[in-house]
């Protein structure tokens, strides 16, 4: 038979595991994140340009 103390070890075993696994997707996500607003950014400034090309042509 299982002790009781070891079953709730176990289990917080398994909880630490899965929350460093957790951790580690956030994580990541988190830099893809980053990435993605570094892109959004220079297509934002793109636009502008373009825009301010197409002003300076129109006049």
């Amino acid at each position: 038979m299982v002790e009781p103390d070891s079953l709730v070890l176990e289990y917080l075993r398994e909880i630490r595991s899965d929350m460093a696994k957790m951790s580690d997707r956030i994580s990541t996500l988190s830099a893809e994140m980053t990435t993605v607003r570094q892109y959004l950014a220079g297509l934002v400034t793109l636009v502008e340009h373009d825009h301010s090309d197409i002003a300076v042509i129109k006049t």
